[in-house]
């Protein structure tokens, strides 16, 4: 080896700042604070940006399971949504909590359950029998699952004589699909207080027991059926629609307040809505643009950008109107978003599409030319 060369390599060995394969920043199921097992996952490694928190994938219960990203700005409304739920529900600060589904955990994420003093754990498969064995071995302060697991999870430990060991008086957030109402009566038998989650991986959760989480929750009426409302957060529509009853959830949080959104008996939204940006406060309709192609990659939600967008408005303005099937029909508006409040969940996009921009971190071995 020249002597030239034997210097390149001292310099790569000892002065390059690009990390090598074994000292890359790692981040693993521990550190996400999923670290359970699942039937329906294989572990992989990734190469993940710096700029998305965590990656995270939809629970494919009616098609794929899609690749969700999740922004760093996205922390601090999903963690503030997670403890308000917590609280509501009076869930005692160092309480220990079972998880039927890891992944269930992103949707909070695990910094909101730390940041309340909680501590979880996971059956040891992702099985009934595992989960009944966790139960009553660990007699958790709090349960979250999958409620039709739950339900047929009592029932098992019951025909397994394992009535007796089954905690009392827990209280249970039921997760991830709508509720099985037939859970009810089964955990009312053990003293179980069930809780009744509404969220996506997406955006986090939205509500309790029919209560919204966020401030930036708004309902429209929905095309489905003149009594359900489409749920919208933040100026994007979660694409379901709800009854909104006075008498109120069946499920109540703690001091009995009743929520009026009727999350178990979520219907589709069809047609969808699509959302148009009509101002914003930023200078450039290029930024506006990266944001509405960025929310369509990782959240799955249609963003157009009107021609006519003002820029450098008071406040970002979204529309929102019904899909259509047939080209060339100008839809009327549906509803109307103003910010800061109502367009938040927006206007946190545009704030991570700012920080990629001011602090992206690029490869020096990846160049790209226009």
């Amino acid at each position: 080896m020249s002597d030239l060369l034997k210097d390149l390599e001292n310099m790569v060995d000892e002065f390059a700042t690009a990390p090598t394969l074994e000292t890359a920043d790692r981040r693993t199921l521990v550190d996400k604070g999923i670290a359970g097992a699942t039937a329906a996952h294989v572990i992989e490694e990734i190469h993940t940006p710096y700029n998305l928190a965590f990656l995270s994938f939809t629970t494919g219960s009616t098609a794929f399971q899609n690749i969700v990203g999740v922004t760093h700005a996205e922390l601090p409304e999903r963690a503030k949504a997670s403890l308000k739920a917590f609280q509501l529900a009076g869930v005692s600060p160092g309480s220990h909590v079972l998880i039927s589904y890891a992944p269930l955990v992103n949707v909070f994420p695990a910094d909101a359950l730390t940041q309340f003093g909680l501590t979880w754990n996971f059956p040891k498969r992702s099985s009934r029998d595992a989960f009944i064995l966790t139960l009553c071995k660990d007699q958790p302060a709090v349960v979250l699952g999958e409620s039709s697991f739950l339900r047929a999870s009592l029932t098992d430990a019951c025909s397994l004589g394992l009535e007796d060991l089954i905690p009392r008086d827990i209280i249970v957030f039921t997760a991830g699909t709508t509720l099985d109402l037939e859970l009810l009566p089964a955990a009312e038998k053990f003293g179980w207080q069930v809780h009744d989650l509404y969220g996506c991986q997406e955006f986090g959760w939205l509500t309790l027991d029919g209560i919204p989480l966020r401030d930036d929750i708004s309902l429209i009426p929905s095309p489905h059926h003149e009594h359900y409302n489409e749920l919208v957060v933040g100026g994007l529509p979660m694409g379901d629609s709800f009854p909104i009853s006075t008498s109120g959830h069946v499920c109540r949080v703690t001091g009995e307040l009743a929520g009026e959104i009727i999350t178990y008996r979520r219907q589709r939204t069809h047609p969808e809505y699509e959302v148009y940006v009509t101002a914003t406060t930023l200078a450039s309709a290029e930024t506006v643009d990266r944001v509405a192609r960025t929310i369509l990659r990782i959240k799955g939600r249609v963003v157009k950008v009107r021609p006519d967008l003002k820029l450098g408005a008071p406040a970002t303005v979204l529309e929102l109107v019904p899909a259509l099937a047939e080209r060339g029909c100008c839809p009327e508006v549906a509803a109307i978003f103003t910010g800061p409040e109502k367009t938040r969940m927006f206007d946190i996009m545009i704030q991570a599409q700012l920080d990629l921009q001011q602090t992206a971190k690029t490869d020096p071995t990846w160049h790209k030319t226009r």
